[in-house]
């Protein structure tokens, strides 16, 4: 057998990332052979990955970040609140988005397959899986563009939101406090013509179905729907909803009290819990 050198094996660690114990354990498997080493790594680790598939990935890092008039965020999933908060896999996290940033995939598939130190995305997080034990998965990517983007990535990063506005200029606390009214409050959409017809529908048949069951009289069952529905649009519509920073206005309120032309173009908002 090939005598395993303490440089060889850092050398292998450094490319790989795989622990000490793996990589002398690779490089005597491949009889020294650098190259072959760095392949029993991978399949190593892709076995690793899938025998741990069907595990769930609930925990993760999420993150959000703008560039430009240009906003992305996406979810790196794992199994243990442990390794999502691990400082190299919180870069590695980082290391996807800024990718995504500079390449501006279309969609979660798209990311998944641009090119990462040689390989795709989705083959580099398959490696990773198997250097740290768990199951790893890209669950989320998403994008923003806009006049003028806001990222909140919330402490512990479990949870970001990305905002986009209809002007470049916009006050900056405006643009944070709106981004962190998202992240509290989870809104379904901007305001009421944005809900789909489907939701709607299901909120006004919900609203039915109670007052039936209360025993109302049919003759206002059609109207109590109607203030379910209308309550959902209140508490569940950015623009409709209270402002968390002073509930005696709305959030549409305080924009136009900001500036009368200033709107929400759109929004994303994603967590792990």
């Amino acid at each position: 057998m090939a005598e395993i050198k303490a440089a060889d094996v850092q050398k292998l660690r450094k490319a790989t990332g795989a622990g000490m114990m793996d990589c002398k354990k690779a490089l005597q498997e491949a009889e020294g052979n650098f190259e072959r080493a760095v392949e029993v790594i991978r399949e190593r680790g892709q076995a690793i990955a899938n025998k741990r598939a069907d595990r769930e990935a609930s925990e993760g890092n999420v993150q959000a970040r703008v560039q430009g008039n240009y906003g992305a965020m996406i979810s790196l999933n794992c199994e243990t609140d442990f390794v999502a908060k691990n400082e190299n896999f919180v870069k590695f996290a980082s290391s996807i988005l800024e990718l995504a940033i500079a390449k501006k995939p279309a969609d979660l598939e798209a990311l998944k397959a641009l090119s990462m130190e040689g390989k795709t995305v989705a083959e580099v997080i398959t490696e990773q899986s198997g250097t740290i034990g768990e199951k790893l998965e890209l669950a989320y990517f998403d994008f923003i563009q806009a006049e003028k983007v806001q990222a909140y990535n919330h402490f512990g990063n479990n949870l970001a939101t990305l905002v986009g506005f209809n002007k470049a200029v916009v006050n900056e606390q405006v643009a944070k406090d709106v981004a962190m009214q998202i992240a509290a409050m989870a809104p379904v959409s901007v305001d009421k013509d944005d809900v789909p017809a489907e939701v709607i529908a299901q909120e006004r048949k919900i609203g039915r179905e109670k007052a039936i069951q209360e025993g109302k009289p049919e003759n206002i069952v059609d109207r109590i729907a109607e203030g379910m529905v209308q309550k959902f649009f209140k508490e569940s519509t950015l623009m409709n909803q209270d402002f968390t920073k002073d509930s005696k206005k709305t959030v549409g309120q305080y924009l136009k009290e900001s500036d009368k032309e200033l709107q929400v173009t759109g929004f994303k908002r994603f967590s792990v819990k």
